[in-house]
């Protein structure tokens, strides 16, 4: 796997214009993701993951925008595309796999129109004839025969909807693949096999992964790396094997601890006290401070920030802070310095 990011985003802030002011609902988040790596955003509904995922697609639209930071995807930054390269900087290198696929896809038109559609208006030179044939190689590629090119979204399963929403996302052979909750739809084992045959072909092709979800029991068994959000901010980034068996941040524990073990004997789940912060009153310290059982003075006083606590594993929380390393392990600026 190349050393060297293929997507950085350094600082990024996204708010969102409301009658009662702007809410800032993404607040310095800062990441990386390798070629041919898959990295995870988990957390609840509302966290900002989403968001995240639609600014490096460059796909938020009004009353979002966004109001400071950086995206740099192969040392170039994003936001500073015009139109034009946006076009091609979207499908030709990141395309982007969304929650429900029937909303995805043109019910009033057949599957063979819908990746003409994209295929011609990438590549202005290819002939009808040959984005057809190249509609039928993906198709194959996500185990659907190509005949079916000629049905409409209603005549497939979920599952097989899913399929053609990640073949046509795959279309240009993008280099990052973004997927928001893929598989909220589709029952377990469907699940297993959609995700199955997106690794499949991310080690064939060798495409990086942006995966959203809240399910973390999921995204640690499909994940390199995951990053976990909590109000808008990343409270703790860690390898996937980290997160399920070491977590560091009370967050991320609560997360974990919310799920029933697969194996073993039985727990009893414990939920995460309280309810999700309201952005419209973020308090001054850890965001996640009144949910928080170790919450103390230091939580209420001072911003938290993302310090590598162990090799490749960095949390947000004041409880560990002291035993970082240096300034230079510090992956994003002050809360109060940055956006």
């Amino acid at each position: 796997m190349n050393k060297h990011p293929l997507l950085s985003v350094r600082n990024l802030c996204v708010d969102y214009i409301t009658e009662n002011g702007d809410v800032r609902a993404v607040n310095s988040v800062s990441f990386d993701i390798r070629q041919g790596e898959i990295f995870g955003l988990a957390g609840e509904s509302g966290c900002g993951k989403s968001t995240v995922a639609f600014s490096v697609a460059r796909l938020h639209k009004p009353p979002a925008y966004i109001s400071g930071g950086e995206i740099l995807f192969k040392g170039e930054n994003i936001l500073h595309y015009n139109d034009e390269r946006l076009r091609s900087y979207r499908w030709q290198q990141v395309s982007v796999v969304f929650q429900s696929a029937m909303n995805a896809l043109n019910p009033v038109l057949r599957m063979e129109e819908q990746f003409c559609d994209v295929l011609l208006a990438h590549n202005p030179g290819l002939t009808r004839y040959e984005a057809i044939k190249h509609a039928q190689e993906l198709l194959t590629i996500v185990d659907i025969h190509p005949s079916r090119l000629k049905d409409y979204p209603h005549q497939f399963s979920g599952g097989m909807r899913q399929r053609l929403v990640i073949a046509i996302a795959m279309a240009l052979n993008p280099e990052l693949l973004i997927m928001d909750e893929p598989t909220t739809a589709l029952d377990v084992v469907v699940q297993r096999e959609i995700l199955q045959k997106v690794y499949a072909l991310k080690e064939k092709f060798n495409f990086s992964i942006l995966f959203i979800t809240h399910d973390l029991s999921l995204m640690v068994e499909f994940c390199d790396r995951i990053g976990i959000m909590y109000a808008g901010e990343l409270v703790e980034v860690a390898p996937s094997k980290a997160i399920l068996t070491a977590p560091l941040h009370p967050y991320t524990r609560g997360l974990g601890n919310s799920f029933p073990p697969l194996h073993g004997p039985k727990k009893v789940l414990e939920g995460i006290p309280g309810t999700p912060l309201n952005l419209l009153e973020v308090p001054v310290g850890c965001r996640f401070q009144a949910r928080c059982g170790k919450v103390h003075d230091r939580c209420r006083q001072e911003y938290t920030r993302l310090v590598e606590i162990r090799p490749g594993q960095q949390t947000a929380c004041h409880l560990y802070e002291e035993q970082g390393l240096q300034q230079d392990s510090v992956i994003y600026l002050d809360k109060a310095a940055g956006c």
